[in-house]
Parts: structure tokens; sequence; C-alpha cells
């Protein structure tokens, strides 16, 4: 249930009051009916396999738990958590183009014609469409958690593609989502390259053993720093060259450690070992129990580190109008 990686975005209206009725406890009758608003939404977009001529699919699976009676929203101490899967069978492009080329070249050796572009992709096409049947499917998940009470969604993805797949699936389902990824004041990078100059962070933040270092020229070079000592002066001397910090590993308090671009991302997030036997004990042996332990305590975690890291980065920036 920990999150892996993470991007930020900001509920921009008062949306929030849809979203906030999913606080609501599930609630499932004997007769299987869920008492949940976002719950009768999700289930407009389940997820689903593959039929025979679908390249891919993709919707709402349940999150924590199995089967169809499983909830798709997970709601705990006003917190969300909601997961889409996406299914897609997988057509190698070099045995795609190989079919194509002979499927081209019998039709120029048979008709004495040359095939042209339009129907070059026809082909394509036709032969995507016979091989689909026969295509082995994929199937990827994405989490994403929802803080009601602070208006952040959280999605445990590095890719933006694969994040707005979620949020524009969750806004078809809802009917609106005004959502902004959470941006700062102050260029990240540049507080990123203040911090190895003076090789300290902020309060609570310490910088560990991996960075990126990139020349501001066009066509400049990047170092890549791992498993290096940061404070080193052969760092510092890139620094004085004028590189600028785009990546940098740090760790938060004794609770975090992660991996943090300029555009704000945060990959390889690792919760230490605290919190996981925390989320043990409160989970007990019930395996659902867990967790949801895990959920709650990743979820307070992130109430505190998310603040501390956009104050420690200059201060979110809000957008003129909002």
């Amino acid at each position: 249930m920990w999150f892996r990686n993470l991007l930020i975005y900001r509920l921009t209206q008062e949306v929030a009051a849809l979203i906030e009725r999913a606080q609501l406890s599930t609630r499932e009758d004997r007769e299987g009916l869920i008492d949940h608003p976002l719950e009768y939404a999700l289930r407009e977009k389940p997820a689903r396999p593959c039929a025979s001529q679908d390249l891919s699919t993709y919707g709402f699976i349940a999150p924590i738990g199995k089967g169809e009676d499983a909830p798709l929203v997970h709601s705990s101490n006003g917190c969300l958590l909601i997961a889409t899967e996406r299914e897609e069978r997988i057509l190698p492009p070099s045995v795609i183009k190989d079919a194509v080329k002979e499927k081209v070249e019998e039709i120029e050796a048979e008709q004495m014609r040359k095939v042209f572009k339009k129907e070059r992709d026809q082909i394509k096409d036709e032969i995507i469409q016979a091989f689909l049947p026969r295509a082995f499917p994929r199937k990827s998940r994405t989490y994403a958690a929802i803080d009601t009470q602070r208006g952040l969604i959280f999605v445990d993805s590095s890719s933006h593609k694969r994040a707005e797949d979620l949020l524009s699936t969750l806004r078809e389902a809802i009917g609106s989502l005004p959502v902004r990824p959470l941006t700062v004041k102050v260029a990240p990078s540049a507080t990123l390259t203040d911090w190895l100059k003076r090789q300290q962070a902020a309060e609570d933040f310490h910088i560990l053993d991996r960075a990126m270092l990139c020349d501001t020229h066009e066509h400049g070079g990047k170092i890549a720093a791992t498993h290096q000592d940061l404070t080193s002066d052969e760092i510092q001397q890139h620094l004085e060259a004028g590189k600028l910090v785009t990546l940098v590993s740090l760790a938060w308090q004794d609770k975090l450690s992660f991996v943090l671009d300029d555009k704000l991302v945060i990959k390889g997030l690792r919760f230490e070992s605290l919190l996981q036997d925390q989320a043990e004990q409160d989970g007990g042996d019930d395996a659902l129990s867990q967790q949801d332990a895990s959920f709650v305590l990743m979820m307070l975690t992130f109430r505190d580190f998310v603040p501390a890291l956009i104050e420690a980065l200059g201060g979110e920036e809000v957008p003129q109008g909002i």
C-alpha cells in the first residue's frame, strides 16, 4: 500500500465538496447495494478485460480487496484511495512491420502495381485486427489518494501521462474535476542548487548521495552522481562552474527518503521501517486491516511531509484568479 512515486495535484474549486461526500463510510447491505456517492460514479467506468478486438481497456478497480463486491473507493480518516487498471494487448511493432511488408510485397508482385501510404495504413489496420485475438494481454495499475481535508490528490506514478489518464477518467466519472499540478514560487532547481552549495538542506531535510547536475548552456552536459559524497570538492567545482541541480536524493526526518527532480516529481519514495512496523502493529493479523493501517499512516505522513517540502521549496504558487 505504500506509494513508491508521487505526483501531487491541487483541487482548485469546490469540487472538493463533491468528493467530501465520499467520506461517508462505505456500507454494503445484504443485497449488495453500496451507500457511497463516489462509489456509484466509479462503477460507471469499471475496468474490464480486453475483448477480442480491443487494443486496450481502462477503468476503476478495487484498491483494496478482490472480487466484484469489493468497493472501488476505500475511505479512511478523511482520505480516499482509488485505483485504475489498464489492460492492453501486446503487439510487437517489429512483428506488425514484417507482416505489413510481406503483404505489400505480395500485392505488388501479384498485381504489378505500387502500394501507397493510404493502402499501407489500411493493410496495417487489418493485420492488427487479425493479430489481436492472439496477442498477449498485459495489466498495469495506478493508485491515487485524495486528501479531502487538504484538497490534494496524490498519484502513485512518476509519469504525467499515467496520472492524467487516471484524473481524466475520474473527471468523466464525477462530471467535473478542476485540478492543477502543485507548483512552487521558486524554481526547484534554484533551491536544490542552493542546498548543495551550502551543503545543507532546509530544516528536517537531509541531502543523501545522488544528484544530477546540468549545464545551463544550450547542448550543455550533465553530471550524474550516484553513491557520491555531494559535499565533496568535485561537486562544488561543478556548481561553481554554473551547473544547476535538477535532481537530488533527500531524507525527511526519520520517516522518508526520496528523489526529487526540478519538475517536483518524487521518485523512489521509501518509508522507513519505523512507519512500516507501526502499520503492522496497528493492522494486526488481517490482510485488509494491514493495508488500511498502511494507508492511514502513509496519508498522515503526507499531511506533514508535503507542506514541509513545499515550504522548503519557497511556498506554493497560486495562479492569479484562483
